[in-house]
């Protein structure tokens, strides 16, 4: 069971994590990358690497000869497949041990059997942890399991059985949406995992998502490292993760940590394992399934336990005992990880793909990450960029660290969600500790895309003033022979705008927001990429990065930045042309599906067209009622960003009745 190179089967910030461990015990490595990720970061802090074909998935990350054929080619001798892609495919774990290569993870059978949410439950209910009543039984007849559902009652949960990310899962809280339910569930579940196979159940009422993390070694040793508190999520995917839980105490720990070790020895489980549990207000705990692979979370037990898990997972494989025993693993103060995501919060978190300009992470706190400045992040992997985690001596402390971490980090280009999290940081209801899986639901219902401060209107305006200056835009010097001049600046801010007024000074400029009060703007000291200024009387500091003509910018503890640019003739032009019905892409991806055909009668919020792009289905409805005159796109087409995908021409009618609305 020795090995000497390590393969890693994944790509981003966790293979960077596990190389780091690698590489720190002596271990050589390998990475692999797809055409998309040539110059990823994982691929220069490997020893070698290895291209195993294009940027999709399923011809790279997803290509298991590709991946063993690297490994051969490279002498690599073990591999670790990380989270996600092939980390709890069974089949792919087998096919290593039959390449005689040490596969870093469970044994097969238990990736096979812990990969089916219907098997995985009935193995527990055997081994007496406690499961969430529902139906899992094999007959998956579309009737069969509305009858089932009927009869257990709502709200209930419909799960695919296989996967998971919150793909192929509804919540369905009356009989009527329980049919409609199953069909989507299903086709989901079959385009993202290959099966189609559900499971029912009961819905637990606003509930906290709890989850143990176990290890175990081959000669019977089994642990847990106490808990997990993931409650705060959006879709079935978590934002928030901290260790220990706010609602769990000693007594529910061990009962707790009893119920994930026999569920692991229940299937002669070895290497690291996550067992997830719903906990009700009461104290009681359900099983909900275990993941059978290193946690993206699992940064906060390492904080609370000093202990390196992904070191763990190379001392088993490697035949070795558990470091620790049970008794022997104490645990130290509280950490919160958030994950940031390339993705829109005031959109729907829409995924958003473009070119990190500035990424400058705090140094104060841990950031794992698999990005560096000038990276294009891609419409084929999933959008999360990196995960912030901070450590504290109690909860509170951890709080304050982990939010002020946020505020001093950069990340400029495109939007993402640093602002939300620094908000969910902020919320009374996560400072108290009293959050559910109900918490942005509750609290975070319509988000509003938060407006820009004067502070950072005023910056704006004057940074594009002086680079306009720089690229010749802009010839003034700022003085006239009778009097300073006077530049007006349309401001816009997505679809906000502010007309501003600059009149360069000999010690700043003056502004005036909206034809408000003029008032003086001094930058202190500004260099490339951050700047010091003063307005209003108050000092504050902002980096920013300029992408063509466009500014972004963002002001140091606001968490909100956002992009600038001067609204110019040119751009008002293409702006009413895209107002013509057109239905844009707004990401690069592909078509899966297209549901309506030129010339056919359609209604506002319709579906016309689904775009798959970053792990995530994304609807294209229509804008308004009224008739197709276009479909620029088939099943299975590729699409760029902005490119057209179909053409709507609104009827009178609802012309006419949205404009009186």
């Amino acid at each position: 069971m020795a090995f000497t190179k390590v393969l890693i089967a994944n790509r981003g910030e966790i293979a960077c994590r596990i190389m780091r461990s690698a590489h720190n015990m002596g271990y050589r490595t390998v990475a692999v990358y797809s055409e998309a990720d040539d110059d990823a970061p994982h691929v220069q802090m490997a020893d070698q690497a290895v291209c195993i074909g294009p940027a999709p998935v399923a011809e790279s990350y997803l290509n298991v000869s590709a991946i063993l054929d690297a490994a051969a080619r490279t002498g690599a001798d073990a591999i670790h497949p990380g989270y996600g892609f092939l980390a709890e495919n069974a089949a792919f774990a087998q096919a290593c041990m039959d390449a005689g290569l040490t596969f870093i993870g469970p044994s097969p059978q238990a990736i096979d059997l812990m990969g089916n949410k219907r098997l995985a439950k009935l193995r527990m209910a055997d081994a007496d942890v406690p499961c969430v009543p529902g139906y899992s039984g094999a007959d998956q007849d579309d009737g069969v399991l509305v009858a089932e559902g009927e009869a257990m009652g709502f709200p209930l949960m419909v799960k695919a059985a296989s996967g998971g990310g919150g793909r192929g899962m509804r919540l369905v809280e009356a009989a009527a949406d329980l049919p409609g339910a199953i069909t989507g569930a299903r086709s989901e579940a079959a385009n993202a995992f290959g099966s189609g196979e559900l499971i029912l159940e009961k819905a637990v009422v606003e509930p906290r998502h709890v989850e143990i993390q176990v290890f175990a070694d081959s000669q019977g040793n089994c642990v847990h490292l106490g808990e997990r508190d993931c409650s705060i999520q959006r879709r079935h995917q978590k934002v928030v993760e901290e260790a220990p839980s706010p609602a769990v105490g000693p007594e529910l720990r061990a009962a707790m940590g009893a119920a994930a070790v026999a569920a692991a020895l229940a299937i002669d489980y070895q290497g690291a394992g996550t067992v997830e549990f719903l906990l009700g207000a009461d104290g009681s705990f359900f099983f909900l399934e275990m993941n059978t692979r290193l946690q993206v979370e699992h940064p906060v037990t390492e904080m609370i336990t000093g202990q390196d898990l992904v070191e763990w997972q190379l001392r088993v494989a490697a035949g070795e005992p558990l470091p620790l025993d049970q008794a022997g693993i104490s645990f130290d103060g509280h950490a919160i990880e958030v994950r940031l995501y390339a993705e829109d919060p005031y959109a729907d978190f829409l995924p958003q793909t473009g070119t990190v300009v500035a990424w400058r992470p705090s140094p104060d706190i841990r950031v794992d990450t698999g990005i560096v400045e000038g990276q294009e992040i891609s419409p084929f992997y999933d959008p999360m960029v990196a995960k912030v985690i901070a450590h504290g001596r109690d909860r509170e402390e951890a709080r304050r660290r982990l939010l002020r971490g946020l505020e001093d980090t950069t990340l400029l280009g495109l939007p993402n969600n640093r602002g939300f999290l620094i908000d969910v940081l902020r919320h009374d209801g996560f400072a108290d500790g009293s959050a559910t899986t109900a918490f942005i639901g509750e609290h975070f219902p319509d988000l509003t895309r938060p407006l820009p401060s004067a502070a950072a209107r005023a910056l704006a305006a004057v940074l594009i003033y002086r680079n306009s200056i720089q690229n010749g835009a802009q010839d003034q010097t700022g003085w006239r022979s009778a009097a300073p001049i006077v530049v007006a600046i349309d401001l816009r801010f997505d679809e906000e705008k502010c007309t501003c007024r600059i009149t360069p000074m000999a010690t700043g400029y003056q502004v005036s927001l909206d034809d408000d009060e003029v008032k003086t703007l001094e930058l202190i000291n500004a260099t490339d990429g951050s700047v010091r200024f003063r307005w209003d009387d108050v000092v504050s500091s902002a980096n920013y990065a300029f992408e063509a003509d466009d500014l972004h910018l963002d002001l140091a503890g606001s968490g909100h930045g956002g992009r600038f640019f001067e609204f110019t003739p040119a751009l008002a032009a293409a702006k009413e042309r895209e107002g013509d019905g057109r239905l844009i892409a707004p990401m690069a991806g592909r078509i899966v599906s297209v549901g309506a055909q030129p010339g056919e009668e359609v209604v506002k919020g319709q579906t016309l067209v689904i775009l798959e792009a970053m792990k995530m289905e994304h609807e294209i409805k229509a804008p308004a009622d009224g008739v197709v005159t276009e479909i620029g796109v088939k099943m299975g087409d590729q699409v760029k960003p902005r490119q057209m995908l179909a053409m709507v021409t609104a009827t009178s009618t609802s012309t006419d009745a949205e404009a009186a609305a």
